[in-house]
Parts: C-alpha cells; sequence; structure tokens
C-alpha cells in the first residue's frame, strides 16, 4: 500500500492550498484517514481525520479553517485548507488505516508534503 501525499506550496497568509493523499496498493477497504502535520521541533500531531462513514474531526485550531473530504472511487482523501496562517507552515502527512485484500488491518504512513505560510 502506498500513500501518495501532495498539493503543498508556498501561499501567503490569508491564502488556501488543498492537499490529496491517493491511496493505492491491495487494499480491500479504508477505515480512517487523518492528516497530520509536523513544525520544525515540534511533535507531530493530528489535524484532521475521516472515516469511512464520513464522519469527520478537527483540532481546534483549524476548525472552520480546513476541510477533510474523500472521495471512495479514487481512493483519494483531500483537506482544503482556507485562511491559512503562518502558524500553519509545516509538513503535513497523511496516515490511513487500511484493512488489506486478505482481512488484515494496518496502519500506513504516506511521505510528508510541506506547505509554508508567508506572513
Amino acid at each position: 500500500v502506498q500513500l501518495q501525499a501532495s498539493g503543498g506550496g508556498l501561499v501567503q497568509a490569508g491564502g488556501s492550498l488543498r492537499l490529496s493523499c491517493a491511496a493505492s496498493g491491495s487494499i480491500f477497504s479504508i477505515n480512517t484517514v487523518a492528516w497530520n502535520r509536523q513544525a520544525p521541533g515540534t511533535q507531530r500531531d493530528m489535524v484532521a481525520a475521516i472515516t469511512s462513514g464520513g464522519s469527520t474531526k478537527y483540532a481546534d485550531s483549524v476548525k472552520g479553517r480546513f476541510t477533510i473530504s474523500g472521495d471512495n472511487a479514487k481512493k483519494t482523501v483531500y483537506l482544503q485548507m482556507n485562511s491559512l496562517k503562518p502558524e500553519d507552515t509545516a509538513a503535513y502527512y497523511c496516515a490511513a488505516n487500511v484493512v488489506m485484500l486478505g482481512g488484515t488491518e494496518y496502519d500506513f504512513w504516506g511521505q510528508g508534503t510541506l506547505v509554508t505560510v508567508s506572513s
């Protein structure tokens, strides 16, 4: 299983970016996908998560600004980030809890995509 994260870049404060996390491989189903972020010198924290049923949760710091959504047919999860702030600058990682074709459940991580918000 591979998780391909993309969409990061440099944006001015107040701007928007949309991150994508595309899953591929021998996947039977995906239970949950989460976006996490890590700024230099800090721990990695959950930003937003979505379940297969469409339930979502967000970190308090991004509520009202970020929206997580999924396209089951494309096995892709998006993170729409609006009203970006310099403190949103971080490497963003997607992670998925996946049920494999053989029935075993695993957690997978994608590579990071860097988001830089200038003031």
